[in-house]
């Protein structure tokens, strides 16, 4: 079956809807809290004195956006005021806000940190639930076909978020202090209230789960009845787990290339974030055009691409303009890729219970990346960069082979079957 193609013309004006302005602006409410109970409270804890053991206890503040999907049947299932997408948002929203005002006020200190580790949980567990509902909303609020330009979106503005409030966030607490920092991510963080509001809610499925233990059970049931359901799962596990690999170990293999910490910050950490946005904007107008399927395979060779430029650049003399090259080339085709994935992913789960068969998906896809921190390390020190990055590229292979069989699986119909 051939994916309809459609026009630039069309494109381009479906990507300047309110639609897609809203996926943008949802996803920078998303990103904005993840670094705020991250680096930047780690900065803010080491800067009150608190010794390196208890900051790295801090970490277990993140186990909420893991953990998201067994929650995530609740906010299928129960319906407040605004409906099912927007009533719930409005609500996390407004707790999520109280909770940074919250840890603005804790003023961590040696001894006294119980205070700072509850409203750090409370800001991560409610960021998390904000993720769950926008991630729902995203994909009952957009056609099918426009599934990779929203997810392309929301990753731009997730990553703008996550600019503020990490590289933002640290200036802001030079100039003034980690409170008051914390008090302005508050107040945007209320801005996003402002986009909740004014957003339509989506037109709701027919079939939502009637009770909590349908919205437990049927997501599962509705998914894994599904004929190569298993080998979607797989699909996810594979399909960029060279590019997460090769990623988890960039930094020790620049380092050890010879290139300066400056050069690094410089060219990956902000040449590399617009080569990003750039590949995630291109990306989802791309899907548009050709097709996700299409553009899954295209995305895919090009994350292999950009892994094979490391085995290059680990064979050629430290030079920034080399660097550049091979950086643009790895953030721009990952930027493809996510796109692609991301609206794949969206295209797996039915309508009726969005909230929870996504963030099982998206709990799934962080798995390579937490997985294989460790053993990369050992890879790389035991096959050297070269080969460690040309196993990344070979790795590549089998998430491409289980794409001609699991593509069609994203045909999820809207209505339960008769």
């Amino acid at each position: 079956m051939t994916e309809p193609r459609a026009g630039w013309r069309d494109v381009l004006i479906r990507a300047c809807s309110a639609r897609m302005l809203v996926a943008l602006l949802m996803g920078f409410c998303s990103g904005l809290p993840l670094l705020l109970t991250g680096s930047v409270l780690q900065a803010w804890l080491r800067d009150s004195g608190v010794d390196l053991t208890h900051i790295g206890f801090f970490a277990l503040a993140g186990l909420p956006y893991t953990l998201k999907f067994l929650w995530a049947p609740a906010l299928d299932r129960f319906t407040p005021l605004l409906g099912r997408r927007r009533g719930w948002l409005l609500l996390i929203q407004l707790a999520l806000t109280g909770a940074l005002v919250w840890l603005s006020w804790s003023q961590p200190a040696p001894g006294a940190l119980l205070p700072v580790s509850i409203a750090a949980v409370l800001v991560a567990f409610f960021s998390a639930s904000q993720d769950i509902v926008v991630d729902a909303y995203r994909r009952e609020s957009l056609a099918d076909d426009e599934q990779g330009l929203g997810a392309a979106l929301y990753v731009n503005g997730y990553r703008m978020g996550m600019l503020l409030a990490g590289g933002g966030g640290l200036i802001l607490s030079d100039w003034w202090s980690f409170g008051d920092m914390y008090r302005f991510m508050a107040l945007c963080m209320a801005a996003g209230i402002v986009v909740t509001l004014a957003c339509p809610e989506p037109a709701p499925a027919t079939g939502q789960p009637r009770s909590l233990r349908d919205a437990v059970i049927l997501p599962f049931t509705d998914y894994f009845r599904r004929d190569g359901a298993w080998l979607a799962l797989a699909f996810i596990l594979l399909y960029k787990l060279g590019d997460t690999m090769a990623s988890a170990m960039t930094t020790p293999f620049y380092l050890d290339a010879g290139y300066s910490k400056t050069e690094i910050g410089t060219v990956v950490k902000l040449f590399g974030f617009w080569a990003t946005l750039l590949g995630g904007t291109l990306g989802g107008l791309w899907i548009m055009r050709l097709g996700n399927r299409r553009a899954l395979w295209w995305f895919g060779y090009g994350q292999m691409l950009s892994t094979l430029g490391f085995v290059v650049l680990a064979l050629l003399p430290a030079r920034v303009e080399s660097l550049a090259v091979v950086v643009a080339l790895e953030n721009f085709t990952g930027g493809l890729g996510t796109a692609a994935f991301v609206g794949f992913m969206a295209g797996l789960t039915d309508r009726r219970f969005t909230a929870t068969q996504y963030a099982l998906l998206s709990s799934l896809m962080g798995v390579p990346r937490v997985l294989l921190a460790a053993p990369a390390g050992w890879m790389a020190q035991s096959l050297g960069w070269p080969g460690f990055f040309l196993l990344c590229t070979v790795i590549a292979v089998p998430g491409l082979w289980l794409l001609r069989a699991v593509t069609t699986l994203a045909e999820v119909p809207d209505q339960p079957e008769k």
